[in-house]
């Protein structure tokens, strides 16, 4: 198998696993036990998956990926506000080519301030919400985290008109651990001045 396939095969590997992680998620009436599963099946994909952002010789891959202890004060259902239709966004997506993506609601956070709502319309489309808090260049990656991205799987729940949110499950992007990814990052619309310390940090 030539080196292109066995990259593709890895790929589709990798979201796979990152789906079945989510599902677990999902399927776990307790949000702190369901995130503590969530860590270590995260620190097992990034250890020892071919498609791991981190570096051979990185440290993360036999200590974890650091994150601050749950909080349950953290989740909650938030109202997928209507906005103002806008032009869709574009931006560099590095080996994926240039990305698109429109925004489609607002939520508020009981911490303070809001954040965009945003739709992919790469990878079969899906919710994106990334997120830059007052930790960002201290005591997590300066440019955000994500929140949800669901073409990716990473979908916590919801109805019609609103969108479960736990910000204890905000997780770094892969351009965090390599420059070899070029990731979207959080828009001024989706910073917050509060300090969200859940969720992944350096």
């Amino acid at each position: 198998m030539d080196r292109m396939a066995s990259s593709s095969l890895s790929l589709v590997d990798w979201r796979r696993r990152v789906h079945e992680i989510y599902a677990a998620v999902r399927a776990d009436p307790d949000p702190a036990s369901a995130h503590a599963g969530w860590r270590a099946a995260r620190d097992e994909l990034f250890a020892h998956h071919w498609q791991s952002p981190l570096l051979p010789d990185d440290p993360l891959r036999t200590d974890g990926l650091p994150c601050w202890p749950y909080d349950p004060a953290l989740r909650f259902e938030a109202d997928l506000h209507d906005v103002d239709v806008a032009e869709p966004r574009l931006f560099d997506g590095g080996d994926d080519g240039e990305l698109q993506m429109r925004l489609v609601g607002r939520v508020e956070l009981p911490i303070g301030g809001t954040l965009d709502v945003w739709w992919l319309h790469q990878y079969g489309g899906g919710i994106f919400v990334p997120l830059r808090d007052g930790t960002s260049g201290d005591g997590s990656y300066g440019g955000g985290r994500y929140l949800l991205d669901t073409a990716k799987g990473s979908w916590l729940g919801g109805t019609d008109g609103t969108i479960t949110l736990d910000l204890n499950f905000a997780y770094h992007p892969s351009c965090r651990y390599n420059p070899r990814w070029t990731c979207p990052l959080a828009p001024a619309d989706n910073t917050i001045s509060a300090r969200v310390e859940a969720g992944e940090r350096l």
